[in-house]
């Protein structure tokens, strides 16, 4: 605030400063949070019309375990490693009958351990029958929109900071030279005998 004051030894670049600041200020409070909202709205939009989409596109459908699925190849056996990070559900081979009453037959998880012929479970289908993931539900849409939200919001916020910092930086940088000029002028002779200082 001090800067917006009346005084003799203000500069110019000071008051500049000072708005620059506050101009940063009113970003940071209003136009970042504008830019989240509005961009946690767009992606909810998007994201609310695909997990619709989803819905009526996909089915849960009954499946029978028919046997257990080949046991995976030797090299990923062999690599301890990729067993501690992602942990494998036994893979098994069943049968189920599609929405559109055509029956297929394919390798899955096993909804249960230890899987057994006949067993019954339920998997997500497309209309033909094509194995899908579960579809988007409506909460978890909204939490990611409120995420991108939220990242928006500080990005904005990031950006408004940093383009303050880099026009203070670069005043104080004419500042230096301003001040190294008056100095080359004035100082020289200070202190030097018989300079008249």
């Amino acid at each position: 605030m001090w800067r917006w004051r009346r005084n003799p030894l203000r500069r110019p670049t000071d008051l500049f400063e000072a708005w620059v600041a506050f101009a940063a200020l009113i970003c940071v409070l209003l136009v970042a949070p504008a830019v989240g909202t509005v961009a946690g709205l767009e992606v909810d939009g998007t994201l609310q019309r695909a997990a619709r989409e989803q819905r009526q596109e996909r089915y849960l459908v009954p499946a029978v375990v028919v046997r257990p699925a080949a046991a995976p190849p030797t090299g990923t056996e062999a690599d301890p490693s990729a067993q501690r990070q992602a942990p494998q559900r036994t893979q098994i081979v069943a049968s189920w009958t599609a929405p559109d009453g055509s029956n297929h037959q394919g390798t899955v998880p096993a909804a249960e351990e230890p899987p057994r012929a006949g067993d019954r479970f339920r998997i997500w289908t497309d209309t033909r029958g094509r194995l899908v993931g579960r579809p988007l539900d409506a909460s978890s849409a909204s939490a990611h929109a409120a995420v991108v939200g939220l990242a928006a919001a500080l990005g904005a916020a990031a950006l408004a900071e940093t383009v303050r910092r880099l026009v203070v930086r670069r005043l104080m940088h004419r500042r230096y030279i301003r001040l190294d000029r008056a100095w080359a002028a004035a100082g020289p002779d200070w202190g030097r005998a018989g300079a008249g200082s």
